[in-house]
């Protein structure tokens, strides 16, 4: 990283893959200026055509380019455009254009390229001030520090940082004579319980951990029921806790039973009628699907609390891409529909004579009519009432799409998110960045909202040994 010289003026000069990735980048620079270059316009200019996502987003920061440039003379366009923000100091918006730009020597004529000896004549040219650009090209960046220009990762838009890209959703705390103390030992709190017909309520008065928010799970063992409780309230010195359901042993969901806190923490969140969105988060075979589908089943086969069940994910390959697929749009899903099947399989699975009325007609004829597999992409547009809209795969969602498929959710649905931000197959997504990491920010504190990170149970010996080794 080239040392950043501390100067009262900052400019910062936005490579074009920054405004694309997030079109309001030119708000989130605080009282700095922003400066565009003219190699950036042209870039932008370049790819406004078609219906494609990165096509719309072009459009949409070309108009925001022209609504802000609309009122303002060009001496004034010449000087810097002031940019509006909600509060605090606001700094300005530059064009930066040179009618004699020659590209560095030895580099070849490339936009990249421009964008550099750009970056270098404005560095030159205001010396009082510090001039940074701003890219998400990681080779860009690479040649920018090569040649002693300071350069930054575009970093406004990600969820958490690098050490924490998941929260787990959880606070297990060790049992009594392990470590020490346990749950009620390290809590200095008065409790009052209260029950009611909805449950049995802990209301905790004193100091409370720093890391509690609405929505989590507390449990005094990762293994055993001695106490689980989930936050429904949180205040400076005051919380509720309304304790948990047992699903381990009888009370089981549509047959499935938890194997320790969180998995029962899962099955509690999928059964509450007051949480309307969950995320489930964890490695593959930690039962994501296979939980939420046996919840699903349950409140809508027998319970009849919701209509039908959407399932749908993002249709993103592994490898190489197989191309057009006939037949109609569940039959072009199927081939993504792998997980669907394989857990609905084991769901039907008869233990006593190993088979599965999966494969009978009249029970996939029962199933079929309250089962929609759907394409994400057909569903602008739609509202979707009494449903259980399950989205897998949700960290190959960038926030933007994700967004547009949680808004369709309509009167009586719930909507469930399944994903693993370790195995994200999107192009230019990470971690931080995929719209699952977004999705749990954004809800964490939203008392109908609840998330979970599940760890591994039940792994083949395959499947551990894969994630330590490779």
């Amino acid at each position: 990283m080239v040392r950043l010289d501390k100067k009262a003026t900052r400019l910062y000069v936005l490579d074009t893959n920054v405004l694309i990735h997030d079109p309001a980048a030119l708000y989130h620079f605080e009282e700095h200026d922003v400066v565009i270059p003219m190699t950036v316009l042209e870039e932008l200019d370049k790819h406004k055509n078609g219906i494609r996502e990165i096509a719309q987003t072009a459009r949409q920061i070309s108009r925001t380019l022209s609504d802000l440039t609309s009122r303002f003379t060009p001496e004034q366009i010449q000087e810097g455009i002031p940019l509006p923000v909600s509060h605090g100091p606001s700094g300005r918006l530059r064009f930066l254009c040179y009618t004699d730009l020659k590209t560095l020597d030895p580099l070849v004529d490339s936009p990249d390229n421009r964008l550099l000896a750009e970056t270098c004549l404005l560095r030159d040219e205001r010396p009082d001030a510090s001039v940074i650009l701003v890219t998400k090209d990681i080779n860009l960046r690479v040649k920018a520090a090569a040649l002693n220009v300071p350069v930054e990762d575009y970093l406004n838009d990600r969820a958490f940082d690098d050490l924490d890209a998941m929260i787990e959703g959880a606070k297990v705390y060790a049992e009594a004579g392990e470590e020490g103390r346990g749950l009620w030992d390290r809590l200095n709190v008065e409790v009052d319980v209260e029950r009611t017909e909805k449950g049995t309520f802990y209301h905790l008065a004193g100091e409370l951990p720093k890391d509690w928010h609405v929505g989590m799970l507390v449990s005094d063992s990762d293994n055993g029921a001695g106490f689980e409780a989930i936050v429904r309230s949180l205040a400076p010195h005051r919380a509720t806790l309304q304790l948990l359901t047992n699903y381990r042993h009888h009370d089981g969901v549509w047959g499935v039973h938890a194997h320790d806190s969180r998995q029962n923490f899962t099955l509690n969140l999928l059964m509450d009628p007051e949480i309307d969105l969950v995320t489930i988060a964890g490695n593959a075979g930690t039962g994501k699907t296979y939980m939420t589908l046996a919840a699903a089943f349950q409140q809508t086969l027998d319970s009849k609390h919701f209509e039908r069940i959407v399932f749908t994910r993002a249709p993103i390959p592994m490898g190489e891409d197989i191309g057009f697929l006939p037949g109609t749009e569940e039959e072009k899903m199927s081939p993504w529909m792998g997980a669907f099947h394989d857990n609905m399989d084991n769901l039907l699975r008869d233990e006593q004579h190993g088979s599965s009325s999966w494969n009978d007609g009249a029970t996939r004829q029962l199933i079929g009519s309250r089962v929609q597999i759907r394409s994400p992409s057909f569903m602008r547009g739609r509202t979707l009432s009494d449903t259980f809209l399950i989205i897998d795969e949700a960290q190959n969602f960038t926030p933007k799409q994700l967004k547009a498929l949680i808004t369709r959710a309509g009167r009586n649905t719930k909507l469930v998110l399944l994903g693993n931000v370790g195995q994200i197959d999107t192009p230019y997504l990470t971690a931080n960045t995929c719209g699952m990491a977004y999705a749990v920010e954004r809800f964490r504190d939203w008392p109908h909202a609840g998330h979970v990170t599940l760890k591994s149970v039940e792994r083949s010996r395959l499947a551990l040994a894969a994630e330590e080794l490779l």
